[in-house]
């Protein structure tokens, strides 16, 4: 899932933390001998106790540092789940103890990460129903007085539970808010380019509509003037003549300039900002700064398309990589994605990039995706550059 590193940063810390001082008293036991171990009235515990423990402790780690980045969903992250609360069940088997379930607590947080809701409510459950017989059978406790201790655990792991989930979704609703914040900075660049092409394009238009037809009344004027006066006074007529005429193509080439260079929206900074602060990921772009789109559509929907690779990749790729490279050719753009996530062996297209796809064949362009188990995923785009924009088929079907 999505992720905050500061969240997961807190969690590992705690996590880690109570799972030493869990270890604290098996480790203290493990030092004494003969009567000290019977004196002490410690929990005590033999090697596979301990191979549970520091199996915990390992598995926690690796949790954790995956949870961000969308690699513990699937049947991967169910059976490091499971296995996660075997071994707590094991350390309390073998101790004698509840310290087990302390480190069900511990894994309780991390529940709602990887699992949905109700289905994490069940394993917890499931999990806690365990501990009674454990206590009965392992320790020689009575069921009355087990139910009750498997209770107690149980509304700790609750807590627990909510707690990590309150903490996924706050890490969900801050990268919600990321993705918003870095689309509104690309669209605000965009439009700033937008914006810089109409003043341009404003600018030429009254040079020709204003300054072009003056000169134009100028010239014709002074071609009559020419006409009608002699000698010396008709040379410097002439001479104002060819000054008015050439000041006048220089305007007509001042404002073909303006409205071919003026038209070009500059996409390269627009799409950085899209990169900005992307938590876990990093970002690498390949785009020539000279690169440019004369069509403003079509450049918002190559922004929302690289846009929508990005949150494709923190979402469900389980990737720390990610490089973008775009580029023009012939008359057509070109973008290829690639990150180093695991990949998947049978690609399911979501919501997403079925909504990528079709609004690239909107302008008769194009989405391939390659994929392959542990080999990460790769986009191609392709956006011809010229051609009108196509109806979108669910109006074609209602208008026919």
């Amino acid at each position: 899932m999505l992720n905050s590193d500061s969240h997961i940063r807190l969690l590992r810390l705690a996590g880690l933390f109570t799972w030493v001082m869990v270890g604290a008293p098996l480790f203290a036991s493990a030092l004494l001998v003969g009567e000290q171990v019977m004196q002490s009235q410690l929990p005590y515990m033999g090697l596979p106790g301990w191979c549970a423990y520091l199996l915990f402790g390992l598995l926690f780690f690796v949790l954790i540092g995956r949870l961000g980045r969308g690699a513990m969903r699937g049947i991967g992250g169910y059976l490091l789940l499971v296995m996660l609360l075997g071994c707590a069940a094991a350390v309390s088997h073998y101790s004698g103890s509840g310290l087990g379930g302390v480190l069900m607590v511990v894994a309780a947080t991390t529940l709602p990460w990887v699992l949905p809701t109700g289905w994490g409510v069940l394993l917890l459950a499931a999990s806690q129903i365990l501990l009674a017989p454990l206590f009965v059978y392992g320790q020689g406790w009575d069921w009355p007085a087990a139910i009750l201790q498997s209770m107690v655990y149980a509304g700790f792991c609750a807590f627990s539970f909510v707690a990590g989930l309150i903490a996924k979704q706050q890490a969900e609703a801050r990268e919600a808010q990321r993705c918003l914040n870095a689309e509104l900075r690309a669209t605000r660049a965009l439009l700033a380019e937008s914006v810089r092409v109409n003043e341009r394009t404003r600018i030429s238009r009254e040079l020709h509509d204003l300054l072009g037809h003056h000169l134009t009344a100028l010239s014709l004027n002074l071609e009559v003037a020419g006409h009608l006066v002699e000698g010396k006074a008709a040379t410097h007529v002439h001479q104002a003549h060819t000054l008015a005429r050439l000041l006048l193509t220089d305007v007509r080439e001042a404002v073909s300039q303006m409205r071919g260079a003026g038209a070009s929206l500059q996409i390269a900074a627009a799409l950085a900002a899209l990169a900005e602060n992307v938590p876990g990921l990093a970002i690498r772009m390949d785009i020539p700064e000279t690169l440019v789109l004369e069509d403003a559509e079509r450049a918002h929907v190559l922004l929302r398309a690289v846009q929508e690779i990005i949150t494709n990749t923190v979402r469900h790729a389980g990737a720390s990589q990610l490089a973008i490279k775009l580029w023009q050719e012939a008359d057509a753009l070109r973008l290829v994605a690639r990150d180093d996530g695991r990949g998947t062996a049978q690609l399911v297209s979501g919501n997403g990039l079925r909504g990528l796809s079709e609004r690239l064949a909107q302008y008769g362009g194009s989405a391939q995706v390659e994929t392959a188990a542990g080999q990460g995923f790769a986009i191609h785009l392709h956006l011809p550059l010229h051609g009108d924009a196509l109806r979108p088929l669910h109006l074609q079907q209602g208008l026919a």
